[in-house]
C-alpha cells in the first residue's frame, strides 16, 4: 500500500511516499522519504520524460555536480536529506534508508541460502583497492546484496517496487563514480568484482521472477521485466559493456529455456520483446552496436547454410564472398559484432516465424521497434550524412533477407492473387532441380541469441530451415505488412549501393526473384489511392463509430441479451492467448473509444493524402534504384533475360499504377534505358511485355501534365524505331498501339482523347525530322498508324457521346469490331472490351456470348495454323453453345496469313489463350444461370486439357459440370430461373439519326415491367433532346409516320412473347431451351372495326404481328434489329378459339403437373367453371354457337370452336376428378360447389354443342366414303413409303381438310382427285430415306375420322 503527498515550500517542492513494509521478525515500520525535485536522488523516470535522450546522462551528472561538488560524504550523509526539519527525528547520523537497511532481518540471511559462504552461488567478498579502510559499505553495493540473499516476504514487498531499488541503485552509483571522479576509470575497474557477481545474481533472480510470475500475475511480470531492462540500460552508461551484455545474453538464455516448456509462450516472448525495445532505446545504440568495425571472418569460418548449401552465384563466376553474405543474414559473426541490432532483428524472425503462436500481437510489437529506430535514426542529426547513415543502415542489412523470405506472409497489396509470386516462380522455373534453402527460423537458434554459446557442433547460421516456399502461416495484417516494407525501403535507400550490388550478384535465381516479387509488393502497398480514398475512409470510421454507439446502446437499454453478447465476443479471437478467460476487459472489447478523430477536417485530409503522395513517390524511386541495382549486376550474367523481363514487370507496373510526375519523369527513363540497351525482351519472345508497355505508353500519352506526355511519347517513339530497325518493319509494334489504344478506349471513362492527339503529333513530328531514317519508309508507315489511331479516336468520341445509353453505346463497340473483322487481334480487343462492358452491367449472358465469339475467333485461326484432333475445328465446333459465331468464319486464308508478323501475336491467339477464353465464358454462363451452356462450352474445353494431361484443371471443370448439373436438376421447373423479358421497340422522327423508323427487339432484365422501360427511354432521351420533345406512343398500332409531327421524337415500345413454330416445340423441351436461341417473336394487337381496342366479344379482332431479328437472343448486344415482320388478322371467332384452346392448355397443364399443386388447379377451375361478369366460356358460345353461320367459308371455324369446348369440357372434368383426390375434408364442400358449377355449364352447352350444320343433315353416298376409306390407305401407305418428313405434314393438312368437308356433307370428289395427283406427283419423287419415329398414329386418326 502507498499513498502519494504532495507539499510546496517556498524555495523546493517535495515528494513524500509512504510505504507500508513489512519485514520478517519486525513489527510494520513506516520509511518517509523526502526528496527534493532538484536533489540528484530525484527520480529518473520523470527525469526521462524531462529531457531530451541525448541529455539524459548530462542532466543527471550536472546536478550531482551541483549538489555535491567540494563534499567528501556518502549518500547517507546527503545535506538535502539530512537537514531538513520535516525529518523524522532517527538520531545523530541516522538515515531513512538505514532504518529501512534495519528493518531487513539478517538473521536467517545465510541460513539455508546457495550465497551462504561454500554455497553454489557464494559471493566473493573483496575489499576494494580504492576504498583504503574505510568500513563503510557503499548504498548500491549492499543493496545489491541485501536483495540477493533476502528472505521471501521481504523479497515479495521489493519486487512489488522494483523500478525504486533499481534506479535508487543507478542513482548511488553515478553519485559514487562521480565524488570518486573514477568518471575517466577504465569501466571494468570502476565496481568491484564482488558487486558485479551480486548484480549478475541479482538479474538472474529478478530473470527468474519474470518467468515464473508471467502465468501468474501478468501484470507484476510487465512492471519486472521493464524496470529489469531500464536497469540494464542505465549500466550500460556507467558500467562495462561487455559484462552488460553477458547479463543480457544469460537473460535471453534463461528466457529461451523456459520457452519449451512455457503453457503460453506468446506471453514470455512478448515480454522479452518490450525487453529488447527498452534496451534498444539507449542513446548511444548505434555506437554500442559497433558500425563502423567490418565484419571479419570467424576462427572458424561458419557461413550461412543458404550459402553453402545452395548453387554457387548466379551472377558471379566467383564464390560468393562470406563476408558480404554474413552482412546480409543474421549469422554468428554478424550477432556477435552488432550485439543489440542482432538481438532486434533475432526477435523480428522469431516473431515472423510461421509456426510463432500469438504471431499478430508479436508481429506488431516486433515490426514496430525496427520502425521506431529507423525513425529515430532518420531524424537523428549525428547521422545526417550520407555516409553515416549508410553505415547505421548496415546495422539492418539482414532485414532485407528477412522480408524476402516472409513474402508469402505479408499481405496482399496487389489486385490479382497471383502476381505476388508471378515474378519468383517465373525464376524458379529457370533452376528447377537446384537446391535453395531460404531464410526460415530455426527453433533452436532461440538458445543462440546474440552470439551467445551454442551446443557443441551446432553453430549455425540462423538462416537455416525449411524451403520459403514452403513457409505458411499467420499471415501479416496490412498495416504490420506496410511498416516492415516502409522499413525495407528505408534501408534499401540508406545502404550503399556497391554493397548492395555485390550482395545481389551472390543471390540464387529465385532468392532475387522473391527480392524482386517484394520491390512489386512495396509499390503495391504504397499506391497512391487520392483524396477521395480518404475522404471514403473517413466516412466508413464515423459510420463505424455510429454503428458502435448503436449496440452500446443495446447493451445498454436491453435490447439485445448478454448470453448474444457473449457469444458474439467468445467467437472473436483475442489477442492475449488462452490463458485469460475474461469476460470484461477493456483493453480488449469493442466498445474500446478510438483515439484518433474520426470526423477529419478537410485540411487534415489534404494534409494526409499529401503525405501519402510524398511517401508513394519516395517508395517508388527507392524501387527504382534498386531495379537499377539489380540490372547494373546482371548486364554480363548469362540468366539476365529472365531476370531482365521480371524487372521490366515490376517496372511496367510502377508505370501503371497512380504515380506522381516526378516519378514517371524518371520511370520512363527508366524504361528507355532497358529498352534501348536490351531490346530482345520485347521484340523476340514476350509479346505480352510489349503489349503491356504500349498500353502504359498510350495511357500517359493522354496526360494531363504536358512534361508526363513528353516523356511517353519519347518512349513510345523509341519502341517503333527500334522495332523497325530490327526487321526494317513494325508491324508488332503498330498492331499492338493499335490493339492498347482500342482496349484504353473501351475501358476507361475519363481519357483524355485531346491530350491523346497531342502526343500522336508529337510522335508524327519525331518521325518527320528523323535524320537517321529519313530514306527509309518509317515516316510513311509512322503516318499511317497515327491516322489508324486518330480514326479510333472518332469512335472514342462517339462512344463518349452514348456512355450514358449502353444500347447504342454497345451498338458502337458492335460496329467497331465488325469493322475489324480482317484484323483478328483488334477484333478480339474489341469483342472482350464489350464482354468487360457487359458485366459492369450485369448483363452476363451476353458478356459470355462476347467470350464464345472471341473463342470461335481463336479457334478458326489456329485451325488455319495447323490441324490438331483435340482443337476445335474453327467457329463450327461453337454452333451448339450459339448459332451466331458463325459470323467468326470471316476470316480466310485469301484475307489473313497466319505468318504475318504483327497478325494474331497476341497471348490469346494460343491454346493456353483459347483456354483462357473458354473459362471465362463458361464462368460468365454460370454467372447468368445458364448451366446448359456451360455444359456445351466445357466440351470443347476438356479434349484440349485432356492432350494436355493437366488433370487439375480437369478436376474443377468436372467439378464445376457437376455443381451445373445438379442446379439444373433442382431448377429443372423453370420457375426458379427467370431469363430475360424482351419489349420491341421502334423509334420514329427526324431527331433519332440512323434510327429513323428502325425497330429493335430490347432485351431487359429478367422481370422488367413495360412502365420501367418506357420510363427509362423516356428519361434518357428527354434529357438528350430536352423537355416535351420525346413522345411515347401508347398503343401496338401500326405507325402512320405522316401523322407525326416531324419536330418530334416518338417511341412506340411493345411486349413481346418467344414465338416457336409447331415442329420446333418438339425439340424445345426444357425452360432452357424456350428461352435460348431466339429469333422469333410474337406480339398481339386487339381492335375493333370502329378503332377501339377492346369490344363485344362479335366484333372483337385481334392482329397477331410475328417479328424476326437479324440474330438470336442472347446475343453479343442486348438489341437486335427486326428483318422481317409479318402480321395476321384474327376473325371474332378465330380470337374465341385461340382464347378456349388456352384456357384447355392451362386445365391440362394444372391437371398434369408433377408434383401437383392444388392451389394452382383450383384457380385454374375457378376461372373457368366457376361464374363470371362477362366474356366467360359460357358467353363465348353463346355468342358464336347459338346460330349457323350463314357464310359457308365459318362453318370450319364454327365446327373447330365446337369441338374446343367438346375439348374443355373433358379437361374440365379430368381437372375435377384431379382436385377431388387432392383436396382434403375441409375443402369437401367447396368442390362440391365446383362440381355444381361445373354441371350447369355443361348444361348450357350442351344444346349448342349438339346441333348440326344444315349440310350434315342431307344423306351422304356410301359409295363415296368406301373409295375415300381406300384412299386413305393407299395415301397412309404412300406416306410411309416415300414422304418425307416436311412434305408429310402437307398431305395431313389434307385429309384435315376432307374431314372437313365430309361432315359438311360437301362432295369430296374434287379433292380426292387432288390428293390423288399429288400422291402422283409424290410417287415421281426420287426415294427417301424413311423419318425414324414416325407412326401410323396420325395417319390412322385421318382415316378413321374420315371413316366416321
Amino acid at each position: 500500500m502507498h499513498t502519494l503527498h504532495t507539499h510546496i515550500y517556498p524555495m523546493h517542492i517535495y515528494t513524500c511516499v509512504h510505504r507500508e513494509v513489512h519485514t520478517t521478525g519486525l513489527m510494520c515500520t513506516y520509511i518517509y522519504e523526502y526528496i527534493p525535485t532538484c536533489s540528484p536522488c530525484v527520480d529518473l523516470h520523470r527525469l526521462k520524460r524531462m529531457c531530451s535522450p541525448g541529455s539524459y546522462i548530462q542532466h543527471k551528472h550536472t546536478a550531482l555536480a551541483q549538489v555535491c561538488a567540494g563534499h567528501k560524504y556518502a549518500l547517507g550523509q546527503c545535506p538535502h536529506l539530512v537537514s531538513h526539519t520535516s525529518f523524522p527525528v532517527l538520531g545523530p547520523g541516522r538515515h531513512p534508508f538505514s532504518l529501512y537497511l534495519q528493518g531487513v532481518d539478517r538473521s536467517h540471511s545465510w541460513v539455508n541460502s546457495a550465497y551462504a559462504p561454500g554455497g553454489s552461488k557464494a559471493v566473493l567478498r573483496r575489499v576494494p583497492p580504492y576504498c583504503g579502510a574505510d568500513p563503510r559499505q557503499l548504498l548500491h553495493e549492499e543493496l545489491a546484496l541485501q536483495w540477493v540473499v533476502s528472505g521471501s516476504a521481504v523479497r515479495e514487498l521489493v519486487l512489488q517496487h522494483a523500478w525504486f531499488f533499481f534506479q535508487l541503485m543507478v542513482k548511488s552509483m553515478e553519485l559514487h563514480l562521480l565524488l570518486g571522479q573514477r568518471l575517466d576509470t577504465p569501466r571494468k575497474l570502476r565496481f568491484p568484482g564482488r558487486f558485479l557477481d551480486d548484480i549478475a545474481a541479482l538479474v538472474a533472480s529478478v530473470g527468474l521472477e519474470v518467468i515464473t510470475r508471467v502465468h501468474k500475475d501478468m501484470k507484476l511480470a510487465e512492471r519486472l521485466n521493464a524496470s529489469l531492462a531500464f536497469f540494464l540500460s542505465d549500466l550500460l552508461s556507467i558500467a562495462d559493456r561487455g559484462y552488460i551484455f553477458s547479463l543480457v545474453r544469460a537473460h535471453y538464455k534463461q528466457v529461451a529455456t523456459r520457452l519449451q516448456s512455457a503453457p503460453n509462450p506468446t506471453a514470455l516472448l512478448t515480454l522479452r520483446m518490450d525487453f529488447t525495445r527498452i534496451l534498444c532505446s539507449h542513446e548511444h545504440y548505434v555506437t554500442l552496436n559497433l558500425p563502423c568495425c567490418p565484419l571479419s571472418p570467424p576462427a572458424s569460418p561458419s557461413p550461412s547454410v543458404s550459402s553453402t548449401t545452395s548453387q554457387s552465384s548466379t551472377f558471379s563466376s566467383q564464390a560468393p564472398d562470406p563476408k558480404v553474405t554474413s552482412m546480409f543474414e543474421l549469422s554468428g559473426p554478424f550477432r556477435q559484432q552488432h550485439f543489440l541490432s542482432g538481438l532486434l532483428l533475432t526477435e523480428l524472425a522469431l516473431a515472423l516465424d510461421p509456426e510463432a503462436e500469438g504471431a499478430s500481437l508479436l508481429h506488431k510489437k516486433a515490426i514496430s521497434a525496427v520502425h521506431s529506430l529507423l525513425c529515430s535514426h532518420d531524424v537523428d542529426s549525428r547521422y545526417a550524412e550520407a555516409t553515416v547513415k549508410a553505415k547505421v543502415a548496415e546495422l539492418y542489412l539482414p532485414l532485407l533477407s528477412l522480408a524476402r523470405d516472409t513474402l508469402p506472409q505479408l499481405h496482399g497489396f496487389a489486385e490479382g492473387s497471383g502476381q505476388r509470386s508471378r515474378l519468383a516462380s517465373m525464376l524458379d522455373s529457370d533452376t528447377e532441380g537446384e537446391g535453395d534453402i531460404g531464410s526460415t527460423i530455426n527453433p533452436s537458434v532461440a538458445m543462440a541469441i546474440a552470439g551467445g554459446p551454442l551446443a557443441p557442433g551446432s553453430r549455425t547460421s540462423i538462416s537455416q530451415g525449411p524451403s520459403t516456399a514452403a513457409r505458411s502461416g499467420c499471415p501479416l495484417s496490412a498495416e504490420s505488412s506496410r511498416t516492415l516494407l516502409v522499413c525495407v525501403l528505408w534501408v534499401l535507400k540508406n545502404a550503399e549501393p556497391t554493397l548492395l550490388q555485390r550482395w545481389a550478384a551472390d543471390l540464387a535465381l529465385p532468392q532475387l526473384g522473391r527480392l524482386l516479387d517484394l520491390l512489386y509488393l512495396c509499390l503495391a502497398a504504397f499506391e497512391y489511392k487520392g483524396k477521395k480514398a480518404f475522404e471514403r475512409i473517413n466516412s466508413l470510421t464515423f459510420k463505424k463509430s455510429l454503428d458502435m454507439k448503436a449496440r452500446l446502446e443495446e447493451a445498454i437499454l436491453g435490447t439485445i441479451g448478454a448470453r448474444q453478447e457473449m457469444v458474439r465476443r467468445s467467437r472473436e479471437r483475442s489477442p492475449f492467448g488462452n490463458q485469460e478467460n475474461v469476460r470484461w476487459r477493456k483493453s480488449a472489447t469493442h466498445w474500446r473509444q478510438t483515439s484518433d478523430r474520426v470526423d477529419k477536417t478537410k485540411d487534415e485530409m489534404e494534409h494526409e493524402a499529401l503525405v501519402d503522395g510524398n511517401l508513394a513517390t519516395e517508395a517508388s524511386l527507392v524501387v527504382l534504384d534498386t531495379l537499377e541495382t539489380i540490372v547494373q549486376t546482371v548486364m554480363l550474367s548469362e540468366a539476365r533475360e529472365s531476370i531482365l523481363s521480371a524487372v521490366l514487370k515490376v517496372v511496367l507496373y510502377s508505370l501503371g499504377s497512380a504515380q506522381s510526375a516526378l516519378f514517371l519523369q524518371h520511370g520512363l527513363a527508366t524504361q528507355r534505358a532497358l529498352v534501348s540497351k536490351f531490346p530482345e525482351l520485347l521484340f523476340e519472345e514476350d509479346t505480352e511485355l510489349c503489349a503491356d508497355l504500349c498500353l502504359r505508353l498510350l495511357r500517359h500519352c493522354g496526360s494531363r501534365i504536358s512534361t508526363i506526355r513528353m516523356h511517353a511519347s519519347a518512349s513510345l517513339y523509341l519502341l517503333m524505331r527500334q522495332n523497325f530497325e530490327i526487321g526494317h518493319n513494325f508491324a508488332r509494334v503498330k498492331m499492338l498501339v493499335t490493339m492498347s489504344l482500342s482496349s484504353l478506349v473501351g475501358t476507361t471513362q475519363n481519357f483524355s482523347e485531346e491530350h491523346l492527339r497531342k502526343s500522336l503529333k508529337t510522335i508524327l513530328t519525331y518521325a518527320e525530322e528523323d535524320i537517321g531514317l529519313r530514306d527509309s519508309t518509317f515516316a510513311e508507315q509512322v503516318q499511317d498508324l497515327m491516322f489508324n489511331l486518330h480514326m479510333i479516336l472518332t469512335d472514342t468520341v462517339k462512344m463518349k457521346e452514348h456512355q450514358e445509353d449502353p444500347e447504342m453505346l454497345m451498338d458502337l463497340m458492335y460496329r467497331i469490331a465488325r469493322g475489324y473483322q480482317g484484323s483478328p487481334d483488334l477484333r478480339l480487343t474489341w469483342l472482350q472490351n464489350m464482354a468487360g462492358k457487359h458485366a459492369e452491367l450485369g448483363n452476363h449472358a451476353e458478356a459470355a456470348q462476347c467470350m464464345v465469339h472471341a473463342a470461335a475467333l481463336v479457334a478458326e485461326y489456329l485451325a488455319l495454323l495447323e490441324d490438331s484432333r483435340h482443337l476445335p475445328v474453327g467457329c463450327v465446333s461453337f454452333q451448339n453453345v450459339s448459332s451466331n459465331v458463325l459470323e467468326e468464319s470471316a476470316i480466310s486464308d485469301d484475307i489473313l496469313s497466319p505468318d504475318e508478323e504483327g497478325f494474331c501475336s497476341g497471348k490469346n491467339f494460343t491454346e493456353l489463350g483459347l483456354v483462357g477464353l473458354l473459362e471465362q465464358a463458361a464462368g460468365y454462363f454460370t454467372m447468368g444461370g445458364l448451366y446448359e451452356a456451360v455444359n456445351e462450352v466445357y466440351k470443347n474445353l476438356i479434349p484440349i486439357l485432356e492432350a494436355h494431361r493437366d488433370y487439375k484443371k480437369l478436376a474443377a471443370v468436372h467439378g464445376k459440370l457437376q455443381e451445373a448439373f445438379t442446379k439444373i436438376m433442382h431448377q429443372s421447373s423453370g420457375w426458379e430461373r427467370v431469363f430475360g423479358t424482351y419489349f420491341r421497340v421502334g423509334f420514329y422522327g427526324t431527331r433519332f439519326g440512323d434510327l429513323d423508323e428502325q425497330e429493335f427487339v430490347y432485351k431487359e432484365p429478367s422481370i422488367t415491367k413495360l412502365a420501367e422501360i418506357s420510363h427509362r427511354l423516356e428519361e434518357f432521351y428527354t434529357e438528350r433532346f430536352g423537355d416535351d420533345v420525346v413522345e411515347i406512343i401508347k398503343d401496338s398500332n401500326p405507325v402512320d409516320k405522316s401523322k407525326l409531327d416531324p419536330q418530334k421524337a416518338y417511341i412506340q415500345i411493345t411486349y413481346v412473347e418467344p414465338h416457336f413454330d409447331t415442329y420446333e416445340l418438339k425439340d424445345r423441351v426444357t425452360y432452357f431451351d424456350r428461352n435460348y436461341g431466339l429469333r422469333a417473336f410474337l406480339f398481339c394487337t386487339p381492335f375493333t372495326p370502329d378503332g377501339r381496342a377492346h369490344g363485344e366479344l362479335a366484333e372483337q379482332h385481334k392482329r397477331k404481328t410475328l417479328l424476326s431479328t437479324e440474330h438470336a437472343f442472347p446475343y453479343i448486344k442486348t438489341r437486335i434489329r427486326v428483318c422481317h415482320r409479318e402480321e395476321t388478322v384474327l376473325t371474332p371467332v378465330e380470337v374465341a378459339i385461340e382464347d378456349m384452346q388456352k384456357k384447355t392448355r392451362e386445365l391440362a397443364f394444372a391437371t398434369e403437373q408433377d408434383p401437383p399443386d392444388a392451389k394452382m388447379l383450383q384457380m385454374v377451375l375457378q376461372g373457368s367453371v366457376g361464374p363470371t361478369v362477362n366474356q366467360g366460356p359460357l358467353e363465348v358460345a353463346q355468342v358464336f354457337l347459338s346460330e349457323i353461320p350463314e357464310d359457308p367459308k365459318l362453318f370450319r371455324h364454327h365446327n373447330k370452336l365446337r369441338l374446343c369446348f367438346k375439348d374443355f369440357c373433358k379437361k374440365c372434368e379430368d381437372a375435377l376428378r384431379k382436385n377431388k383426390a387432392l383436396i382434403g375434408p375441409d375443402q369437401k364442400e367447396y368442390h362440391r360447389e365446383l362440381e355444381r358449377h361445373y354441371s350447369r355449364l355443361r348444361e348450357a352447352l350442351q344444346p349448342l354443342l349438339t346441333q348440326r350444320l344444315p349440310q350434315l343433315l342431307a344423306p351422304s353416298s356410301t359409295s363415296l366414303r368406301c373409295p375415300l376409306w381406300r384412299l386413305s390407305h393407299m395415301h397412309i401407305h404412300v406416306f410411309r413409303v416415300w414422304c418425307p418428313h416436311w412434305v408429310m405434314r402437307l398431305h395431313l393438312s389434307w385429309f384435315s381438310i376432307a374431314f372437313d368437308l365430309v361432315e359438311w356433307g360437301m362432295s369430296v370428289s374434287m379433292h380426292v382427285w387432288e390428293i390423288t395427283g399429288q400422291i402422283a406427283a409424290i410417287s415421281s419423287l426420287p426415294s427417301t430415306k424413311w423419318v425414324p419415329g414416325f407412326e401410323l398414329r396420325s395417319a390412322g386418326l385421318v382415316a378413321s375420322t374420315l371413316t366416321h
